[in-house]
């Protein structure tokens, strides 16, 4: 957005926490007088509407003050009030006069709790081709065709790396030993990099990471397998049509409250949309390094040995990308259109 012209007035690094962590109690009265400050400075030159980008616990309790104030309000991503958290729909109803959905079941379920909404696609299918150029990607990396690739993306928030990058590196290192010529690439938030190197050096195979700067869709368009932290980059690698294994790791209270509060099995985005698991995943203290090193070697060896099991996983996310595709900016722009015109 900023280099489309916007001026941010934080950085948005200010409400990067993860779950219910210790971390987010710490910042809390911080992130609050944000949302204050940004009410008051809204409230006080009317903006025809406010588009409020995601970050739901952030910007439904300034969509629902600016709206009791006339602005019309806009939400653009619906919550996953489908997987978990279902109480946050009241919520939702009362701050958006409309939500734009990037998932194409989202609008049902919004119709039957009396909101309005419109499925715009996910922008991400639109940005990622159905098929990726893997040689190109590899080129880049200075990847030779012939190599087992595997990468490495631990998430974008400092939390998620604090609890999952090491756990990924020492799965790296376990799968070294089965297989000494693996290369594994780890692109990295330029902001995190320099805690990602050290946490490199403690797993003992720093000199076997390829650490990037950014570069995430050349990373996933480049590798065999990848092993990711749940989010939204395990969508970005189903629309790659790469094989991966999802894991996730919080502090013991954030799971014991987000494991209460979930609605479906799976927790991994191509699970959830697939309604079935497609691809492993390895919560908690199921996300061992043993058990992740494993669960990315069978992929490899089927890449090897059982070469229709990954076509049938590229197949199921093709599908899924044509789903997710249209064409989001006219869509979106319409639908914000008939919010002021109403």
């Amino acid at each position: 957005m900023a280099q489309h012209g916007f001026e941010a007035w934080w950085p948005h690094h200010k409400l990067a926490v993860h779950g219910f962590s210790w971390e987010l109690l710490r910042r809390y009265r911080e992130i609050v007088g944000i949302r204050a400050a940004i009410g008051d400075r809204l409230l006080a030159d009317k903006p025809d509407v406010f588009i409020g980008v995601d970050a739901p616990d952030f910007n439904l309790a300034l969509e629902a003050r600016l709206r009791q104030q006339g602005i019309k309000t806009v939400h653009f991503v619906c919550p996953s009030i489908w997987a978990w958290r279902l109480e946050r729909v009241e919520k939702l109803r009362q701050s958006t006069d409309h939500v734009l959905c990037i998932f194409p079941f989202e609008p049902e379920l919004l119709a039957a709790h009396g909101i309005a909404s419109t499925f715009v696609g996910h922008p991400l299918a639109n940005v990622i081709p159905m098929e990726p150029d893997k040689a190109a990607a590899r080129r880049i990396l200075d990847l030779q065709p012939e190599d087992e690739v595997v990468a490495i993306l631990p998430g974008s928030r400092q939390s998620e790396i604090r609890h999952l990058a090491l756990r990924f590196f020492q799965a790296a290192a376990l799968m070294l030993k089965a297989r000494t010529a693996i290369k594994f690439i780890v692109p990295s938030v330029p902001g995190l990099l320099p805690e990602i190197q050290a946490l490199a050096q403690r797993s003992g195979i720093a000199n076997r990471l390829q650490l990037l700067t950014g570069q995430s869709h050349t990373a996933l368009a480049a590798c065999d397998v990848t092993l990711i932290a749940s989010g939204t980059a395990t969508l970005e690698a189903a629309l790659f049509k790469r094989p991966m294994v999802i894991g996730y790791h919080m502090s013991w209270l954030s799971w014991q409250i987000m494991r209460r509060k979930r609605l479906q099995p799976w927790v991994g985005l191509p699970n959830i949309l697939c309604r079935k698991f497609v691809v492993p995943e390895l919560l908690q203290d199921a996300a061992s390094p043993a058990a992740l090193a494993a669960a990315a070697l069978e992929w490899l060896d089927a890449a090897r040995s059982e070469p229709a099991k990954i076509e049938a996983l590229q197949n199921t996310f093709r599908a899924l990308h044509t789903d997710l595709q249209r064409d989001t900016a006219t869509l979106a722009t319409d639908a914000i259109e008939k919010v002021l015109q109403s």
